[in-house]
């Protein structure tokens, strides 16, 4: 594995994933979530959120080069990204859902989806740019 690449890739992933996060959740939409009520605590830990991001990191900088199989990169990143975000989407989204009371359980998986569609899209993409055409040896 390219250590260098995959020490980019998840400082990348990092800063995205906090910047989009945090401009979405805390700043753009705070209403939005203050409305639905899913959110019970009145501040945020942001440790463990960050905590939450590195591991994130490590993980999805791990898997992609041993995803890509040749091809775009535009394309390859998208569609990792797609299948990340399903993933922490299944667990963030729909599992809380099924634990919390929220106010309207409709616009909560179609609003919260959205999320990670957006995030896990660009950090996707963000990378697979990271790792180019050539991944580095697994």
């Amino acid at each position: 594995m390219d250590k260098k690449k995959f020490t980019y890739a998840a400082i990348a992933y990092i800063v995205l994933t906090f910047a989009i996060a945090a401009g979405w959740h805390l700043v753009i939409f705070k209403d939005i979530y203050d409305q639905l009520g899913i959110f019970t605590r009145k501040e945020p830990v942001i440790p463990l959120g960050i905590a939450s991001m590195i591991m994130q990191a490590l993980v999805l900088s791990y898997l992609y080069p041993r995803y890509y199989r040749g091809g775009g990169i535009l394309k390859a990143g998208l569609i990792f990204g797609a299948l990340t975000g399903v993933l922490m989407a299944s667990i963030a989204v729909f599992a809380e859902a099924g634990k919390q009371q929220v106010t309207s359980l409709p616009f909560w998986l179609l609003f919260e989806s959205g999320y990670y569609l957006l995030q896990f899209s660009i950090a996707g993409v963000v990378i697979a740019k990271i790792y180019g055409k050539d991944p580095g040896s697994m």
